[in-house]
């Protein structure tokens, strides 16, 4: 049989174990928003860099367009 300072102890013991579990939760459970936070900026970051460098390419790419065009057609040289 247990001892009355031992039922004691253990029914003390409980309340702050669950507590020390919610507690614990808490801290995840807030330290996950916060990652899910730094991973939605860096996805919005991640789409404004693609955004940009896809500009820069279709800007080459017109480029290279109008310099093809202007490669082809020869002044002043009848055919």
């Amino acid at each position: 049989m247990r001892s009355v300072s031992a039922t004691l102890m253990s029914k003390a013991m409980r309340p702050v174990a669950v507590a020390a579990c919610v507690c614990l939760l808490g801290a995840g459970a807030a330290g996950c928003s916060t990652t899910q936070e730094k991973a939605a900026a860096k996805q919005v970051e991640a789409e404004k860099i693609l955004k940009a460098r896809d500009k820069r390419q279709a800007a080459k790419k017109r480029e290279r367009q109008k310099h093809k065009h202007d490669h082809g057609k020869q002044k002043g040289k009848a055919k």
